[in-house]
């Protein structure tokens, strides 16, 4: 039944994605990050609904007669670089047929983030964008948030199989990023229903955290929730529900979980955290012999042996930072680390142009809160191999959306005040001929 209704969802929406390809970008998200199919258990599973929903997309993308120019901003033109840099890490990757396949996924990505900036130009495309990603998101934070309170935190918490976050650290990082952006439909929403909703989400989403018993996900948090106050408009009353909230959550969760929670402070002794520092040595050391870095799939023992202190300590790159500089060299963690500053940059931009805008209240928040997810995904990232994870590259392009609309509304309102300075001056230069010559003297009769 399961493959019969995503089948019939996804078919049914191919010819509305050929009249309006932003649709086929919100399919796209849903599809991607939810991955919806992998809930089935028949012939949906494996079928390509992505690929199909892309190719369709791109065909609308070709035909429409809507606006379709990308624009070339500082944060897209650091992408396309970014893009290609990989695809040049891959040309002199140390183990070629595995780069390459997952080039072509990563590929994949990069090229929806194109068609997700180039397609989606209004504020309500922007917003069906954000629920679609809290959406797809949310439906695991939500049934994770209740099996952890059901289980009073005694199971851990996995992600949907077959995706970028089908571990426990990795969905636990996803409801980290997602929370905030929750936290921005919570303040647009006007009715109350909607607004109980996605509070009782963003707590479930929190305790879907929780439950995952990630190290990563506990300190990302921290840095997440100091943040989502910092960027708050009302700092007392969220600081007081953080210091209401927070210690009754830790309180909830078993001492076991306690347990390895402490083992934060004694990483030396745990073999995982000293396996990871194992593999952040080998990309270090592996970045430094080759400026291209290794290219994608470089976590196996031949490379371990070469550039790694324990060499048998095989672990994947544990941290989207030694991801990048191992795979892509210094110049492709540096292209990263701009991409992030940019990014940042511009929605701090947006923040700050909308400040007194009530017409644009909504860019702003959305901005301070996507602010907010990217720290909560920069530092739980640095212990998880997430380099590719598409979420954070489509709030990017949120970012890149917003800022074009605000972007526009300025400058239309520059030209319009432009135009009325232009017009009031023509406008006083006549009057001011006009008495000049009502005011001249006639010469005499005759």
């Amino acid at each position: 039944m399961r493959d019969l209704v995503i089948t019939l969802v996804v078919f049914g929406s191919l010819p509305f994605i050929l009249k309006r390809p932003y649709i086929g970008v919100l399919m796209w998200v849903w599809i991607s990050v939810m991955n919806p199919h992998r809930l089935s258990w028949g012939f949906a599973y494996s079928f390509p609904f992505a690929a199909i929903i892309a190719g369709v997309t791109l065909i609308g993308l070709l035909v429409t007669k809507d606006p379709k120019k990308l624009p070339m901003t500082p944060i897209v033109v650091t992408l396309m670089a970014f893009s290609a840099w990989m695809g040049l890490t891959t040309i002199f990757s140390m183990w070629p047929n595995e780069s390459v396949v997952m080039l072509n996924r990563v590929a994949k990505i990069m090229l929806m983030t194109f068609a997700t900036i180039m397609l989606i130009k209004t504020k309500e495309q922007v917003k069906l964008l954000i629920w679609t990603l809290v959406g797809s998101l949310g439906y695991y934070g939500v049934k994770g948030g209740i099996f952890t309170v059901a289980t009073g935190g005694g199971s851990i918490v996995w992600g949907p199989q077959g995706s970028y976050i089908e571990g426990n650290n990795e969905v636990a990082l996803a409801f980290i990023t997602i929370i905030p952006v929750m936290a921005f439909l919570y303040m647009q929403a006007q009715k109350k229903w909607v607004r109980w909703g996605m509070a009782a989400s963003i707590l479930l989403c929190a305790f879907a955290a929780l439950g995952s018993y990630s190290r990563g996900a506990l300190v990302g948090i921290a840095a997440m929730l100091f943040f989502l106050w910092l960027k708050s408009p009302k700092k007392l009353l969220l600081g007081g529900l953080m210091v209401l909230i927070v210690p009754i959550a830790i309180t909830f969760m078993p001492d076991k979980w306690s347990s390895r929670m402490e083992t934060i402070n004694t990483y030396k002794e745990d073999s995982s955290a000293m396996g990871r520092i194992n593999a952040w040595y080998m990309a270090y050391h592996l970045a430094l012999d080759r400026p291209l870095g290794g290219g994608f799939e470089i976590y196996n023992r031949t490379a371990f042996e070469l550039y790694a202190p324990v060499p048998d300590d095989v672990h994947a790159a544990h941290s989207i930072y030694f991801q990048a500089l191992g795979e892509h060299g210094f110049v492709g963690l540096g292209l990263y680390l701009l991409l992030a500053f940019l990014t940042w940059r511009k929605a701090a931009w947006i923040v700050r142009m909308t400040a007194k805008r009530e017409d644009f209240t909504w860019a702003g928040d959305l901005a301070r809160m996507i602010q907010v997810s990217l720290i909560g995904f920069g530092v739980g990232g640095a212990f998880l191999s997430l380099l590719y994870y598409d979420v954070p590259y489509y709030l990017m392009a949120a970012v890149v959306s917003t800022g074009y609309i605000v972007e526009k509304a300025l400058e239309a309102e520059a030209a319009a005040a432009k135009a009325a300075a232009r017009d009031a001056a023509r406008l006083a230069r006549i009057e001011a001929e006009t008495q000049a010559q009502a005011q001249a003297p006639r010469p005499a009769a005759s």
